[in-house]
């Protein structure tokens, strides 16, 4: 059922609908050095069979599953002696991904000279699996899944068209069973043209294909995720996007993706916790303790059971409230202490071990909190260069509220010490002079 022609071409009405660049320069038979990217089923295969129908140029079909470097070479070779009779050459590359950059580089001087015409057809992104080099010589197109009207658009014409598809069988499917098989096959065209061959073989010429046919035939929609791929950066993105928006539904439907799809649940867990410092932090402090428990709970159980643990964490963490200042604090701490690697330590508070150290002026002034009912003492702890600055401010969420609080009470009381110079006056703890 592969389309022969471009007004056969279902879906993918942006990149080669009427009008569009693209398709005009298939039509006109100028097409250059193409990466198709999409998933399975989308169009890929057939559109490279769509640019060598319009072409003049030597349609060479290559499989980076089955073919390696040495075969590549071949190709080229032959290439070249056709470019010189005066015919071009189209190298059809398909799971280009498939080739490690060095291999991709074997593509690049046949490419850059012109000697052959490349479409890499590949399922992973472009960005993460091809080196640079190829990538800045072909231009990248973007295929997206079937829509289930697309669908079922082929597979009426599969069950209609009796040279290609299967016409002569005379076969009955009503509107909601093929629906449910376009929605079932995850905008793969291939695919759920198998199930419909599948179905139509067990149940015979003439026969009236239900949905319990086709699902029979389906067996079982099989998770659209590569934990090495592009996949697992966009499930993990967008799990930790829904806890960060407060979405348990979002966060459960993306950590179960996730979990189907054969994810190390042990990484969920480490992003779990990654999340829990970072976007939860102190609104909610016990939020850590969660994700580390829930972490714990799986090491323990292992699947099925440890994953109702993870699915708490997620619960707990999308409703807990948030709280980004820590994280924010921190990455300023880092930055200043970048920007100031060598600030000495205020005398102060430096340790003072030996009777020379104190001589020297090590520890003195330093007041111990303790000895006071409130158990604070305003002093200096930064260095002279950053004194006065400010890292770490509380949110207005959660625990972070307390938090507020408390700094204000510390800070009114380091305003009702005055201009004292911190580190001065006061003294030195029988319990800080003993070590």
């Amino acid at each position: 059922m592969r389309p022969k022609t471009l007004d056969e071409f279902v879906g993918q009405a942006a990149v080669v609908g009427p009008g569009k660049p693209l398709r005009e320069s298939i039509e006109r038979g100028t097409i250059g050095s193409l990466i198709l990217w999409g998933p399975p089923g989308s169009g890929k295969t057939t559109l490279g069979h769509l640019v060598a129908h319009f072409t003049d140029r030597e349609f060479v079909p290559f499989s980076a599953v089955t073919e390696g470097v040495p075969r590549v070479r071949e190709i080229i070779a032959e290439a070249a002696t056709r470019l010189e009779m005066g015919r071009g050459t189209i190298l059809f590359v398909d799971e280009i991904h498939r080739f490690n950059r060095a291999q991709q580089d074997a593509f690049l001087p046949a490419v850059e000279s012109g000697v052959v015409t490349l479409i890499g057809a590949t399922t992973e992104n472009p960005s993460f699996e091809l080196n640079s080099a190829l990538l800045s010589r072909a231009r990248v197109v973007v295929l997206e899944p079937l829509g289930p009207d697309d669908i079922v658009l082929v597979l009426r014409r599969a069950l209609t068209d009796a040279d290609r598809g299967l016409g002569s069988w005379s076969l009955e499917v009503d509107d909601e069973a093929l629906r449910w098989l376009a929605v079932e096959s995850d905008g793969d065209a291939r695919r759920a043209l198998n199930v419909l061959e599948a179905a139509a073989e067990h149940a015979g010429r003439g026969a009236t294909l239900t949905v319990e046919a086709l699902r029979d035939a389906l067996q079982r929609r099989v998770a659209r995720y590569d934990k090495t791929g592009e996949e697992h950066y966009n499930l993990i993105s967008a799990y930790h996007k829904a806890l960060r928006g407060s979405d348990p539904q979002g966060a459960l439907y993306w950590l179960a993706r996730m979990i189907d799809g054969g994810e190390d649940p042990m990484y969920i867990a480490r992003r779990t916790i990654r999340f829990a410092s970072e976007d939860v932090g102190l609104a909610d402090p016990q939020a850590l303790s969660v994700a580390l428990a829930a972490r714990d709970a799986f090491h323990t159980l292992g699947s099925p059971e440890g994953e109702l643990a993870l699915a708490e964490a997620a619960v707990y963490l999308a409703t807990a409230p948030k709280s980004n200042r820590v994280y924010k604090a921190w990455g300023e701490a880092m930055e200043a202490a970048r920007e100031y690697p060598a600030e000495l330590v205020p005398l102060h508070i430096r340790n003072a071990p030996t009777s020379l150290m104190k001589e020297l002026g090590y520890g003195r002034g330093y007041q111990y909190a303790h000895n006071v009912p409130d158990a604070y003492l305003p002093q200096r702890y930064l260095p002279d260069a950053l004194e006065g600055t400010t890292f770490y401010e509380p949110g207005t969420f959660g625990f972070e509220r307390d938090i507020a609080k408390r700094m204000a009470w510390w800070k009114e009381l380091r305003e009702r010490a005055g201009n004292t110079p911190a580190g001065e006056g006061g003294r030195t703890s029988d319990v800080e002079e003993r070590g």
